[in-house]
């Protein structure tokens, strides 16, 4: 399975306040959409276009990924995590994010029961996203967020698992350069560590993979 891209993923989403696309938008804007469309996810994450949220900055562009087990059918994929990534660009500049281009994150994730009574878990996981934006060389700076634990517990007649656990986490930092798709990669490396990916390029062995001797 090959990586995913947004080049090919179909409408840039350029938007602006009321919804109106300009042909032309702001030289760094345009540099800062190029430097998304070239962003190469890992095969288990897709990505697409989504509408931006309009009101907030004269130019928005939002994008969409998620993590799915494949079932048996193309239609019955169980989606384990879901993120948005969302560009707020104002050419004038933006008192409160001290600066021109706000990365706005989102994500949620089923994850390990224990993990919710883990005090240091919260922690951990913001850690996530400020090494991975370190990592990628994203400079920026006005970082801040939050992350939500959640258990639920279904009763009645209500599909799916009896106990389940969610983590949830918002983010938003000021972005110093247009090269957003290290940003982007930043958020897309916190999605899969939230949906328990393995590294990239390791290969978890399943219950078939153990038979006979191996080497890795």
């Amino acid at each position: 399975m090959e990586p995913t891209s947004l080049a090919s993923a179909g409408d840039r989403g350029r938007e602006t306040v009321g919804g109106m696309v300009d042909d032309e938008p702001p030289a760094a804007f345009r540099a800062a959409l190029e430097a998304l469309a070239s962003v190469r996810a890992r095969p288990e994450i897709v990505l697409e276009h989504i509408p931006a949220p309009q009101r907030l900055a004269p130019w928005a562009h939002a994008v969409g990924a998620r993590v799915a087990e494949p079932g048996t059918d193309e239609d019955d994929d169980f989606e384990i995590a879901s993120a948005r990534f969302i560009v707020l660009f104002d050419p004038d500049g933006h008192e409160a994010w001290n600066g021109t281009t706000r990365c706005v994150g989102y994500l949620s994730a089923g994850t390990d029961e224990e993990l919710v009574d883990d005090a240091m878990f919260s922690e951990v996981a913001w850690s996530w996203l400020t090494d991975a934006l370190t990592d990628a060389g994203a400079t920026h700076h006005n970082v801040g967020g939050t992350v939500t634990r959640t258990a639920s517990t279904r009763f009645g007649d209500l599909a799916g698992p009896e106990h389940t656990v969610d983590v949830e986490m918002r983010a938003s930092w000021t972005a110093e350069d247009t090269d957003l798709d290290r940003h982007l990669s930043a958020w897309l490396e916190v999605l899969g560590n939230a949906a328990g990916l393995p590294p990239p390029g390791v290969h978890l062995l399943g219950p078939s993979d153990r038979g006979g001797s191996e080497t890795l």
